[in-house]
C-alpha cells in the first residue's frame, strides 16, 4: 500500500465517523494499523507513540492498583482485630492511623459536622437539668445519710450556680449507690457552667477517699505496653462492690503518658506530666511527676495525662485554645470546643471527675476549679471517649447507668473487654489497696 492510498483510506474512515455522529455508528473506530507500505521513519514514530501511551497508562495504573491493594489488606487487618468500637468508629480510627492524609480527611468531615451542630450563644437555654443521683423513695435515705455524714467527714459545698436564677437542684450534690459506713461514698451533681451557652451542662462526681477505693485497669490496646494487661474489663469477682467507672486519659502516643498498676510500671513515667496516683494506703494525689521512669512499691496505680491545668487553686497560665495543641490535645475536626473530661483533687484529698460538652481546655479548668478542685488535669477528650457510669445492685444483679449523654458508648462498656484503659470506683475494703487483675 502506497503512502497516498493510506492517506485516502484514513480520510474515508474519518468521513464515515463524522456521518455516524462522531462514534462510527455506535462503536469505537479502531486505530489505524501500521501499513507495510509506510516508510520506516513513520512506522518507528507510530510504534514509539504507542509505547509511550502504554507506559503512561502503566505508570498511572500501577500505583493506584498498589494503593488499593494495600488499603484493602490494611483495612481487613485493622478491622478483624478484637475491639469494643463499632464499625464506623473503627473505620475512622483506621483512616486516622493508617491512611495517608486520612487524619486530615476525617478532621475536615468532623469539623463540618461539628460546625453545623454547635450550640448557639445566648438564647433561653434549658428549663430543667438532667436527673442524676438517687431520687424518689431513695431521697429520704439520701438526706439522712448526708446529714449523718456531715458529722464524720468533709462533704463538698454546693456548687455555686453561675446564673442569677438557678434551676431546681442545680449544683446540689446527690448520693448514688449504696451507703458505706453510714454515709455516701459518691456524690453527683449537674450545673450550667457558662452564661454564654445556657444549654450546656457539666456533670460532676465526687468520691470520698475514706469510703472508696479507686482502681485502674489497662485496656486491650492502651497503654500500648502493659506488663500485666489483665481482663481489660472490670473483674467479675470485684463487681459486687462496684460503684462507678470512668474513662482514662490521653493515649500514650498523644503525650508520652506513663502508667503503672500494683507498683509495676507499664509505660515509663515522664517528669513534669500531671499524674493521678493512688497509693496502697488509700490516699490519692495529683502530682507533677518527678520520680523518674518507674513508680515505687507503695503505688497502687498511676496514670499520667499531659501537664496540670489547675495547680494550687489557680489555672495554668500556659493554657490556650488552640484546637491542635500538642500540649493540650488534638481535637477531632480541629474544633476548639468539644466534649472534655478531667479529674481533680479537693483540699481534703477527695477525687473529682468532670465531663461536659463544648469545652475548651481553659473552660474545663474553670469548671474543675469552680467545683472545688485545687489541682486538676485533663483526661480524654472528643465525643467517642467520655464515659461516666454508675452501678446499682438489685437482687444480685448489676445495673449500669450512663450518667451523662453518651450515644457512642454503651452503659456496659467496661463490663466487657474495652480498647482503652479506665478507672473504677469500688466500695472500700479493709487493708491495702490493689488492683485485682484477674
Amino acid at each position: 500500500m502506497t503512502s497516498q492510498r493510506f492517506e485516502e483510506e484514513t480520510a474515508a474512515r474519518s468521513s464515515s465517523t463524522s456521518r455516524n455522529g462522531g462514534n462510527g455508528g455506535g462503536y469505537r473506530t479502531p486505530p489505524p494499523r501500521l501499513s507495510v507500505g509506510m516508510d520506516r521513519s513513520s512506522r518507528r514514530r507510530e510504534l514509539a507513540r504507542r509505547r509511550r501511551r502504554r507506559r503512561r497508562r502503566l505508570l498511572f495504573a500501577a500505583p493506584v492498583l498498589g494503593f488499593l491493594t494495600w488499603a484493602l489488606i490494611s483495612y481487613v487487618v485493622w478491622m478483624v482485630q478484637p475491639t469494643s468500637m463499632n464499625w464506623s468508629e473503627r473505620s475512622a480510627e483506621w483512616l486516622r492511623n493508617d491512611v495517608p492524609f486520612g487524619n486530615w480527611f476525617v478532621d475536615t468531615t468532623e469539623h463540618y459536622y461539628y460546625s453545623l451542630n454547635a450550640p448557639k450563644k445566648g438564647g433561653p437555654g434549658i428549663k430543667f437539668l438532667p436527673t442524676v443521683g438517687l431520687s424518689g423513695s431513695g431521697s429520704k435515705t439520701s438526706k439522712a445519710a448526708l446529714k449523718h455524714t456531715k458529722q464524720v467527714s468533709q462533704l463538698p459545698p454546693r456548687v455555686k450556680p453561675v446564673f442569677a436564677k438557678a434551676l431546681p437542684g442545680e449544683g446540689v450534690w446527690k448520693p448514688t449507690g449504696p451507703i458505706v459506713n453510714g454515709g455516701p461514698p459518691m456524690l453527683v451533681t449537674t450545673y450550667r457552667p457558662s452564661t454564654a451557652y445556657p444549654s450546656i451542662v457539666a456533670y460532676v462526681a465526687w468520691f470520698d477517699h475514706t469510703r472508696t477505693a479507686i482502681g485502674y485497669y489497662p485496656g486491650r490496646y492502651e497503654p500500648p505496653v502493659a506488663k500485666v494487661r489483665g481482663p481489660m474489663m472490670i473483674p467479675v469477682d470485684q463487681r459486687y462492690r462496684l460503684l462507678a467507672s470512668f474513662n482514662g486519659g490521653f493515649t500514650h502516643v498523644d503525650g508520652n503518658n506513663g502508667s503503672a498498676v500494683n507498683g509495676v510500671t507499664n509505660e515509663p513515667m515522664i517528669d513534669g506530666n500531671a499524674t493521678l496516683v493512688g497509693y496502697r494506703n488509700g490516699t490519692i494525689a495529683l502530682l507533677k511527676w518527678h520520680g523518674g521512669p518507674n513508680v515505687g512499691p507503695n503505688v497502687a496505680w498511676a496514670r499520667q495525662s499531659l501537664t496540670p491545668i489547675v495547680w494550687n487553686g489557680k489555672l495554668n497560665p500556659l493554657l490556650n485554645t488552640d484546637p491542635n495543641s500538642p500540649q493540650w490535645g488534638y481535637t477531632l475536626g480541629g474544633v476548639t470546643q468539644v466534649w472534655r473530661t478531667g479529674v481533680g483533687i479537693d483540699k481534703h484529698g477527695n477525687l473529682i471527675y468532670v465531663v461536659a460538652n463544648y469545652q475548651t481546655v481553659i473552660s474545663l479548668a474553670q469548671i474543675l476549679k469552680h467545683v472545688g478542685a485545687v489541682r486538676a488535669m485533663e483526661f480524654d477528650i472528643n465525643p467517642e471517649w467520655h464515659t461516666f457510669i454508675t452501678y446499682t445492685h438489685k437482687n444480685g444483679a448489676l445495673q449500669p447507668k450512663m450518667v451523662e449523654p453518651q450515644v457512642m458508648q454503651s452503659a456496659t462498656r467496661y463490663l466487657v473487654p474495652d480498647d482503652r484503659d479506665f478507672f473504677t470506683v469500688y466500695r472500700r475494703l479493709p487493708g491495702l489497696i490493689s488492683d485485682p487483675l484477674k
